[in-house]
């Protein structure tokens, strides 16, 4: 993808040892990535290659060993936790693989919550914005609706919401299809793909190469390095069994 944009996200001989274990754990050996505003990049590795450990630290959920995480320009590893916890809430969102929406608030009580936690003073901005997202992404119907009372797509449509509700810079996804059936799943894509159409930065981790033939560029971890990538382009749904045979064949070349 070009780099017209600028750089969004950049890491820079990026480390993640855990030394709970006895030898210590080296799970992130020296990432050097940059993502471009923009972009839709896909990690991808077999279980225990650093994937999801490289979003936390990049994300600031935690913290590298060593290395810098740059977002916009901004060093994140030099914040304190209650910068670092400001950045998160304003200029990122997550999805992960479970929603993590509290049990005693409905669905859009839940995605309007860190809006108004962003900005407590902008009530009636916040509202707006969040009927907004649930009418784009079809679930004002069950906004009303408990947790409990909804498909597994449209709850994780209901995160994607949550997610966007503070207008973030970059999108973190975590294996956001990895409870879902394959009708669900593309439910959830083709939500994302709308929101990188419109320009959001988008990190993805997932296993599933036809979720991943979406992104503009699949990067592949392997003991904790990048040891390979793949350009794809702008994802289209007449190109998107070429893609997904053209991915296929590299994650075989992959070992994956």
């Amino acid at each position: 993808m070009s780099n017209a944009g600028g750089t969004m996200l950049e890491s820079r001989e990026l480390t993640k040892t855990y030394y709970s274990t006895d030898p210590p754990s080296q799970v992130l050996d020296g990432i050097d990535l940059a993502v471009a505003r923009g972009e839709f990049l896909v990690v991808m590795g077999a279980s225990g290659s650093g994937k999801s450990t490289l979003l936390y630290n990049v994300s600031g959920m935690d913290r590298p060993t060593g290395g810098s995480v740059s977002l916009e320009g901004r060093d994140l590893t030099s914040l304190g936790d209650r910068e670092m916890s400001r950045v998160r809430l304003t200029r990122m969102g997550f999805i992960f693989q479970q929603a993590y929406f509290l049990a005693n608030l409905n669905i859009r009580d839940n995605i309007l919550l860190p809006a108004l936690k962003a900005a407590p003073r902008e009530k009636a901005a916040a509202s707006s914005r969040v009927d907004a997202l649930l009418e784009r992404f079809g679930i004002a119907h069950v906004g009303s609706h408990g947790i409990t009372q909804v498909s597994g797509g449209q709850l994780q449509r209901a995160a994607i919401c949550r997610a966007l509700a503070c207008e973030p810079a970059v999108l973190f996804a975590d294996e956001p299809t990895g409870a879902l059936n394959s009708s669900m799943s593309a439910e959830v894509m083709d939500a994302l793909t709308d929101v990188h159409r419109e320009g959001t930065t988008i990190v993805m981790v997932t296993h599933d190469p036809a979720c991943a033939a979406r992104a503009d560029r699949v990067i592949y971890l392997r003991d904790g390095l990048v040891v390979d990538s793949r350009d794809l382009g702008t994802w289209s749904a007449e190109q998107s069994s070429r893609r997904e045979d053209e991915l296929y064949a590299w994650l075989r070349d992959m070992g994956f």
